[in-house]
């Protein structure tokens, strides 16, 4: 079976994330790990954008023409 192909773990890292504690950080590492997660969120939210266009495209090519024919 291919690493792809596996199931995916339950509960992903940004749930991890989310109830580690943050008590032994000092405050630059906690400014780091904010920084990390703010490229992180950019990075996502281009992944979903991109995605978002690459359907609408799909949509696109594969509607019906709207010229009320409906064949």
């Amino acid at each position: 079976m291919d690493l792809d192909e596996r199931p995916r773990p339950k509960g992903d890292l940004a749930s991890q994330l989310a109830t580690e504690s943050l008590d032994p950080y000092s405050h630059d590492e906690l400014n780091e790990r904010i920084r990390l997660l703010e490229l992180e969120i950019i990075r996502v939210v281009a992944h979903r954008d991109k995605a978002k266009a690459h359907r609408a495209a799909a949509d696109a090519l594969f509607r019906s023409p709207p010229d009320g024919s409906g064949e």
